[in-house]
């Protein structure tokens, strides 16, 4: 053997040795990672041991037990992650763990695929030991959860839920809102960073605490700050309600195994120190939520001191002629069950709302609503607010905007921000849609007496439908719809089915906006003879295009501008032979050049859009008038923002031949 095959035979070897040290070492921090991420798990901190399963699954990407118990933590912040770790646990070890199906079967719940969590629950079952009653019993509830949650979900709402946004939820959990009577100033409950005391609990979490903003617009909020003053101790507090014309405050402590407090507002605006609201409602035991009445005669309030296994149940008292709080009476096995009650809330129209996750609950707690029976003298059977409201994870805090129009909700449900979140709930409304029924390629030619139906369907899919006929005069109609959904429109003559157009109507939660909508019919020649022409002297320049408007000293187009013009380019490409003039005017504050200028930048404004959907610039011209074509005397404010406009008018074809050859 040469020089070199012994030099290279000694480094091979010097080489295997290192690789081999390598490895021993990041088998022994593998496993020194592994067991610092289950002594976070077994103590339920899963957010500690997350970082710990990460970098085990970096170094060894097939590691079933890290990916198994990863999983499991996952729940909480990321329910498709969850799945995924859970599922590649299985595939890479099938026996990982002998709670693996159960495991699987939770997963599946909150990620929508119940029959396979029915599935996996059954197969779990199996290996239940039968002198463990318990968790027979838990798992059979899982399943019944699970075909609970199936049915609602097949059965959805027509209601919006939306993320309050970033301004207000972090990575943690955010619960507990309380809106002010004037909608602007919002207290939750929160345990992210900057709690009081910066430490965080067992389970990882900061202390919970209540945080208070200010609305700086409709979907916007000031960054969130801890309340000032002793309202803060440094365990759990939570925000529950302002009453007394928001001069007091219900909150939640968690001295005395949890109790329910009373704050004042003090004349500079802070919060005084809490004190309890009453021996009649906090015992020894958990009180957890609470509700009081406007009138501040009844307050509703959840407890566990009179349960026998522990669950939390509603109770209410009423206050004394001299001003005590009586003894609490249970809302009774109509409302309370062997499972957990919590969070009442009694809107105006006297309906309890409240959670549970006993009843039909889709999994966790769900909102409920029940009605007193004055005359019965008891509650109603609580009905499950249904899907999308409620999902198979946790849903709770449910609390009526101060007008009824919205609701808050507090929620683990998929693309939150990391746990739990608040939400708004709005009920999707009805909106009028109206328009022309015209001619396709003649827009002078009106179609009166078409019947119109709008055929839908509900979330759940249940078919609506609504009807109009354009009128005589006008061939206009206008049909009062359910938003936020496509429609099939039919539009019928004499009986006979001239076509079918789709519509599509945005989601509506006002009671104000209009959506508008003209239908071009083409005729064949048949149809066409049998229809007599409306207003037969009518020229092309007469068709009617409604104005736009600015605001002051602006050329941006406001939403409305931005419906019409959508509009006009729908007229314009229905009938090519049309051209339009667009001509700008300003109220008359400023310089007559200056308002030249801020005229022609109006129409311009508009000609560019149009240009932008498709409308040839050769069939448009622009002109602008300053403030030397007012509308109305610019006398007053209203009349100003009506001189601030752009008008369209349709020009005869030599005309906007002269037009291009002024430009």
């Amino acid at each position: 053997m040469n020089y070199l095959a012994k030099t290279f035979s000694r480094g091979s070897l010097l080489l295997a040795v290192v690789c081999l040290m390598a490895t021993s070492a990041s088998g022994q921090s593998t496993r020194k990672q592994l067991r610092t991420a289950n002594k976070f798990f077994n103590k339920e901190n899963y957010r500690a041991a997350l970082p710990y399963y990460d970098q085990v699954l970096t170094a060894d990407p097939k590691n079933a037990k890290a990916l198994y118990f990863a999983g499991i933590s996952y729940l909480s912040f990321d329910k498709e992650k969850s799945a995924d770790y859970l599922y590649r646990a299985a595939e890479l070890n099938p026996k990982v763990d002998k709670e693996l199906e159960y495991w699987l079967g939770r997963t599946d719940h909150i990620n929508y695929r119940f029959d396979s969590a029915i599935e996996h629950f059954k197969n779990y079952q199996k290996t239940i030991k039968p002198r463990n009653v318990e968790r027979k019993e838990e798992v059979a509830q899982l399943i019944q959860y699970a075909q609970n949650a199936k049915r609602e979900v097949a059965n959805p709402k027509d209601v919006f839920v939306k993320n309050l946004g970033g301004d207000v939820n972090t990575a943690f959990s955010e619960h507990s809102p309380v809106i002010s009577s004037d909608y602007n100033y919002l207290l939750f409950t929160s345990r992210a960073e900057g709690a009081t005391g910066g430490k965080a609990a067992e389970d990882g979490e900061y202390f919970e605490d209540i945080f208070e903003t200010t609305r700086t617009g409709e979907d916007s909020w000031e960054k969130p700050r801890i309340v000032a003053g002793g309202l803060n101790s440094v365990g759990h507090d939570a925000s529950i309600q302002l009453f007394d014309n928001d001069t007091k405050l219900l909150l939640y402590q968690s001295i005395n195994n949890g109790d329910i407090m009373v704050s004042e507002r003090q004349p500079d605006g802070s919060w005084g120190t809490p004190k309890s609201i009453s021996d009649k409602v906090n015992t020894r035991d958990f009180e957890s939520d609470a509700y009081i009445t406007p009138d501040g005669s009844t307050l509703f309030f959840s407890t566990s001191h009179y349960s026998e296994n522990g669950d939390l149940d509603i109770y209410m008292v009423q206050r004394e002629k001299n001003g005590n709080w009586g003894n609490p009476k249970s809302l009774g096995r109509t409302i309370n069950t062997r499972f957990d009650e919590d969070s009442p809330y009694l809107s105006a129209d006297g309906t309890l709302y409240f959670a549970s996750r006993g009843h039909n609950s889709m999994g966790g707690y769900d909102i409920f609503a029940s009605k007193y029976d004055s005359v019965a003298r008891r509650w109603g059977r609580p009905v499950n607010l249904g899907s999308p409201i409620n999902t198979p994870d946790d849903d709770t805090y449910y609390r009526l905007a101060p007008d009824g129009s919205y609701a808050y909700l507090s929620s683990y449900r998929i693309g939150g921000y990391g746990e739990k979140d608040i939400y708004t709930i709005n009920y999707i409304k009805n909106t009028e849609v109206k328009g022309r029924v015209l001619v396709m390629g003649d827009s002078t030619l009106t179609l009166p007496g078409v019947e119109l139906i709008f055929n839908g369907v509900q979330a759940d899919n249940r078919p609506i439908s609504y009807r109009d006929v354009s009128k005589p005069d006008s061939a206009t109609y206008s049909v009062n719809v359910l938003s936020g959904r496509n429609y099939q429109v039919q539009l019928s003559l004499d009986g006979n089915v001239l076509e079918t157009q789709e519509v599509e109507v945005p989601v509506v939660l006002d009671d104000t906006t209009t959506v508008r909508k003209d239908f071009f019919i083409t005729l064949d020649d048949t149809t066409a003879a049998r229809i007599a022409r409306v207003a037969p002297d009518a020229a092309v320049k007469d068709f009617k295009m409604e104005n736009i408007y600015f605001a002051t000293d602006k050329y941006d187009l406001r939403p409305e501008a931005i419906q019409e013009l959508d509009r006009i380019a729908e007229i314009m490409k229905a009938n090519p032979t049309m051209n339009i003039s667009i001509e700008g005017h300003t109220d008359s504050r400023a310089s007559n050049s200056y308002n030249m200028t801020l005229g022609q930048n109006r129409a311009d404004a508009a000609f560019d859009y149009l240009v932008g959907k498709g409308i040839s610039a050769k069939r448009m011209v622009t002109v602008s008038y300053g403030e030397s074509r007012p509308a109305v005397p610019n006398t007053s404010a209203d009349n100003m923002q009506l001189n601030r406009r752009t008008i369209f008018r349709v020009l005869e074809r030599d005309e906007i031949q002269k037009g291009q050859e002024v430009q």
